[in-house]
């Protein structure tokens, strides 16, 4: 039962205090309860919204449990659509049975589609297409940022990536004119960092086809036929997205020379190099699919997938001479402050055998050696520093190597 007012005590002694005292206490008494007031609301408001979510919880959880009290359904393909009703073929135990479907989800449905059937095998409803999600978003949306001003010293490859890749997109009517086949594939082989994947980037970026990336070792897995399917579904997305580019880095990983090696590891990578020759060039027409893969092992891969039809042009992509060296310096000092006293061309013949990404790193730590001397110029001796930095840092890496080889 709640107070009245006569049962609430004053703040204050009614006989003793005066009228002034009186009000300025039950003034003070008024913001204590206001404040309890706005405490009890907040804590109001944070029950109501506990209380929600909780609601939220109880009707997912009562909607799972509608859905595991149903009976379930199995997946079916169409086999044929005919008068008397549609030809379907159960997944599993392959058992056909012949099904009536409504007027309308009959034009919906055309041989090999898939469905869900229940134990009746009545088709319930249509299924999307079985494509792998994981080949879906190896599709690129957006260009990367690198263009073919980025990249320098690889004039000569560029052009032929271009020819492989670019002209039968843009100018088929070139290759009818002449009468052959455009080229198919193109690897890119050479040491680490020599802009293998920049020039698949700057493709990308200058091709309005679909390009889609993706790595050698993701291609490996360890349940059988899972990275052959993989394959399947990835080509199947190029075909969906046509013209389509597919750029497999790192092919070594599934392509290596085959062994007679009988581990379960190396028999599915195996299953899927096959499908990925398969795929490059088997009985199914490849269509408006372009390939460019990429490797630093040139020597592991296997020959069937050096065969012309397959990869028909094979580009290598070498450490810059002093040249591209003096070009690639000057593309990674486009937007830093460098001093008037820096020479490209002397850090060109002095950065030896240096890669495209040697002498990204070098431009990279001559910065850090300004700002280390709270400069915001850089100047040779930076570089000159930087080189000798990186430098020890690759021949440190090559021992350790040395070491655990």
């Amino acid at each position: 039962m709640s107070d009245t007012v006569d049962d609430v005590d004053l703040p204050y002694d009614e006989d003793e205090a005066s009228q002034q005292e009186k009000i300025q206490a039950l003034e003070e008494r008024l913001e204590i309860l206001e404040a309890q007031n706005e405490e009890m609301r907040d804590k109001l408001l944070d029950a109501n919204a506990e209380n929600n979510k909780y609601q939220q919880k109880l009707e997912r959880l009562t909607h799972e449990n509608k859905k595991l009290k149903q009976s379930p359904l199995f997946v079916a393909t169409v086999q044929e659509v005919t008068e008397e009703g549609v030809i379907i073929k159960q997944h599993g135990n392959n058992q056909e049975a012949l099904t009536e479907v409504t007027d309308e989800m009959c034009d919906d449905l055309e041989p090999d589609a898939r469905v869900a059937v229940n134990n009746s095998l009545s088709i319930v409803k249509p299924l999307s297409n079985e494509t792998d999600v994981r080949a879906r978003v190896m599709e690129v949306t957006e260009s990367p940022e690198v263009s073919y001003e980025d990249i320098g010293g690889l004039e000569e490859q560029m052009q032929e990536v271009r020819e492989t890749v670019e002209m039968p997109l843009e100018k088929p009517e070139m290759f009818d004119d002449v009468g052959i086949d455009p080229p198919s594939g193109v690897l890119l082989y050479g040491p680490p960092g020599t802009g293998k994947t920049m020039l698949a980037k700057a493709v990308a970026n200058q091709t309005d086809a679909t390009f889609i990336k993706m790595a050698g070792s993701e291609l490996v897995h360890k349940f059988i036929g899972e990275g052959a399917k993989l394959v399947r579904d990835l080509f199947d997305v190029a075909r969906e997205h046509e013209p389509a580019v597919i750029f497999i880095d790192e092919i070594d990983a599934i392509a290596a020379k085959r062994t007679e090696s009988k581990t379960s590891g190396d028999a599915e990578v195996q299953r899927t190099m096959m499908q990925l020759l398969s795929e490059m060039d088997g009985f199914e027409e490849r269509g408006e699919i372009r390939i460019i893969a990429a490797t630093n092992r040139f020597d592991m891969l296997d020959r069937a997938i050096l065969r012309p039809g397959r990869f028909d042009r094979l580009i290598e992509v070498p450490k810059p001479n002093a040249e591209g060296r003096e070009i690639i310096f000057e593309i990674h000092t486009r937007g830093m402050n460098v001093a008037d006293d820096v020479e490209f061309d002397e850090l060109a013949e002095e950065a030896d055998n240096a890669s495209g990404a040697d002498i990204k790193a070098v431009c990279t730590e001559a910065g850090m050696f300004a700002i280390r001397d709270d400069r915001t110029e850089i100047r040779m001796e930076d570089f000159r520093n930087a080189w000798d930095k990186v430098q020890a840092e690759s021949d440190e890496t090559e021992d350790v190597s040395k070491t655990f080889a």
